[in-house]
């Protein structure tokens, strides 16, 4: 969460550490899953808490997210009920963004990245070419760096195992660090634009993606588009 969050918005020209792409909006920070994983009701009832959407024995969420970046999936179905919240949260005007997987697999064996509505997003490496370890598929919208062997991406962390300590940064690697580059580049349009739909923040994404590299590992038939 820490490293994903520094992607989107760690503050800039400051000399310290990492650039993130808007360092103008605000991190949610919303936390769904524990230390030894959690259950699909808890994400699906952050998701749609994230949108400002009502859920029970919740107090209302006073500043609704225009963009919830997902890192994290496991292989199955994208259920009924998961669904039914992507269909919630992106009518009420919220991007859903979600990284592929890192299992260099079809990407349609994934959830939340098969849920029709979000943004999937495969991971580059330096090169522009798929980073090894990436899903991919026709079900991917669009890429972005990820990171591979050798080229990690660097941002922020903190030592603390149990609560905050000292701050940090490290390098990374998956469509984890792939998928907030999407949603810091999502966040820039609504800054412009807060009236935009899901829809056409794809469409913004996609018409001005970089075009991959020729006679790469990347095509617009398993990564999107191109690169964000």
């Amino acid at each position: 969460g820490t490293h994903t969050a520094g992607t989107i918005g760690a503050a800039s020209n400051n000399g310290v550490g990492v650039a993130g792409i808007n360092w103008q909006s605000k991190i949610l920070p919303v936390r769904v899953l524990g230390k030894c994983g959690g259950y699909m009701s808890d994400i699906i009832d952050g998701m749609l808490w994230s949108a400002g959407l009502p859920v029970t024995g919740v107090p209302a969420n006073p500043n609704p997210a225009k963009v919830i970046n997902m890192s994290l999936g496991g292989a199955g179905t994208c259920g009924s009920t998961l669904q039914s919240a992507v269909n919630q949260i992106t009518a009420a005007g919220t991007t859903i963004v979600v990284s592929a997987g890192n299992e260099n697999l079809n990407a349609s064996g994934f959830t939340p990245a098969n849920c029709t509505g979000v943004i999937t997003v495969a991971a580059t490496s330096i090169s522009g070419n798929r980073a090894s370890y990436s899903n991919y598929g026709s079900i991917v919208e669009i890429s972005a760096p990820g990171g591979d062997t050798g080229n990690l991406v660097l941002s922020t962390w903190n030592t603390g195992k149990t609560s905050p300590l000292a701050d940090s940064y490290v390098y990374m690697v998956g469509t984890s660090m792939a998928a907030p580059h999407v949603s810091g580049v999502a966040s820039l349009l609504y800054s412009l634009n807060p009236n935009l739909t899901p829809a056409q923040v794809l469409t913004y994404l996609q018409h001005s993606a970089t075009p991959f590299p020729a006679g790469g590992t990347c095509t617009t038939a398993n990564c999107g588009s191109g690169i964000v």
